[in-house]
């Protein structure tokens, strides 16, 4: 079978991959709308750091899963370790519906964590695998559209389910078929990858000497390469800033006397703005570079959770909503984009995966200090230090970072 790269040339197995990667994204928006309620209705936690216990739990599943997942799929196979995501997710609607005390919702959440890190993490180094390297933010544009549009319908669904029927057990049946759905397409139509990547690796020379232990790997990512280390931090703050909104948000709008249905739209603004943006914002940056919608989406994200947190009404939460929605996706491809353009086909998934772990390693920070701060000086004073905090990343960024598209990629 003849190897190529492109992403016209490996449209049918790529857009299975977004299909694929669809379903991923609707197994976190399950949770998006009717958690933080049932915490508060069903299991009569008060204190806002317990409500985000789950958000943490997470959080810190997903990162240290995906910083495992991109190594393990160079040595069994990128399809692999994507079934076996799937395999880990079974049980966790089951949970969520049947869960007599928290700690059954927070076992739920460290399946939820893990089986993320494991299926999100193969659709993006399997997508950057198969486009080469000239599309990559085109690549991730469609893959997390897809991922976090799926966040959002599934959010508003749940919330509109919840609704008429109530938190659970209801709104969970979706998630059961999402598992059996992704489960059968990784399992019957997707392909393996390794070998584009061995590919593109011959038609540059093979780069023997690129080849780096997963320490040095990890170093690069984290500090030593400034390209690097921005985007890693500025990926830790993105997920921070989303851990809040995840969390917080719900109780916010409740608070201000939205209902059930209302607080479900809400949470669906947010990923949907998101996802639908990124179509323009991931083939944006092949254009005119990663820098600059790194920069200005973190400054953007900033403004729109302080919108948010001076509002009073649907209308304006609805705003604060579609500007960290523009933020975010701005952001989020073109990360993903800029460590393709930096690391080596041979290291690429293990940066991926080290990129990934700070990143979302940002859910269970976020989730920490937003609840924290939330029970000592309350909801607003929470959301204005996360706002700080995004401001301050894009900043880092903009100082630290250079462009990382090559010259005769951009127009």
């Amino acid at each position: 079978m003849s190897v190529q790269l492109g992403l016209r040339e490996n449209l049918p197995q790529f857009t299975l991959l977004v299909v694929v990667n669809a379903f991923v994204g609707a197994m976190v928006g399950l949770e998006r709308s009717i958690l933080p309620a049932m915490a508060e209705q069903e299991f009569h936690l008060a204190a806002r750091t317990a409500v985000l216990s789950f958000i943490v739990v997470f959080g810190l599943a997903k990162a240290l899963t995906n910083y495992g997942a991109g190594q393990l799929s160079d040595r069994i196979g990128r399809k692999h370790v994507l079934v076996a995501g799937w395999l880990v997710a079974v049980p966790v609607p089951f949970l969520l519906m049947w869960a007599p005390t928290w700690n059954w919702v927070l076992a739920a959440n460290l399946l939820l964590g893990i089986s993320q890190g494991l299926t999100w993490s193969m659709t993006v180094i399997m997508k950057i695998d198969l486009v080469g390297p000239k599309q990559r933010g085109l690549a991730m544009g469609l893959n997390e559209f897809a991922g976090y549009l799926a966040v959002a319908v599934s959010a508003l669904a749940t919330g509109w389910i919840a609704a008429r029927y109530g938190v659970r057990p209801q709104p969970l049946y979706l998630g059961v078929g999402f598992v059996i759905v992704g489960f059968a397409l990784s399992v019957f139509l997707v392909r393996e990858t390794r070998h584009h990547v061995a590919h593109e690796s011959a038609l540059v020379g093979g780069m023997p000497a690129g080849v780096l232990t997963p320490r040095q790997v990890f170093w690069r990512t984290t500090w030593l390469d400034h390209n690097l280390s921005s985007v890693s931090q500025a990926g830790l703050v993105n997920n921070l800033n989303d851990g809040m909104a995840w969390g917080l948000f719900p109780l916010v709008f409740a608070a201000h006397g939205m209902s059930l249905a209302q607080v479900g739209t809400l949470a669906a603004v947010y990923p949907a703005t998101w996802g639908l943006a990124q179509l323009a914002t991931g083939p944006l940056s092949d254009r005119t570079g990663r820098k600059p919608l790194i920069v200005w989406g973190m400054w953007i994200q900033a403004v729109g959770i302080v919108v948010v947190t001076m509002a009073q009404a649907f209308e304006g939460f609805t705003v604060g909503a579609v500007l960290l929605g523009i933020g975010t996706a701005m952001v989020y491809p073109t990360l993903l984009g800029a460590i393709g353009d930096v690391a080596l086909p041979v290291w690429r998934a293990s940066a991926v995966g080290v990129y990934r772990l700070w990143r979302d390693l940002g859910y269970a920070v976020g989730a920490l200090l937003a609840g924290i701060t939330a029970d000592a000086f309350g909801l607003s004073a929470a959301m204005w230090v996360i706002a700080v905090l995004t401001f301050a990343s894009g900043v880092v960024a903009a100082i630290r970072m250079t462009e990382t598209l090559p010259s005769p990629n951009r127009e």
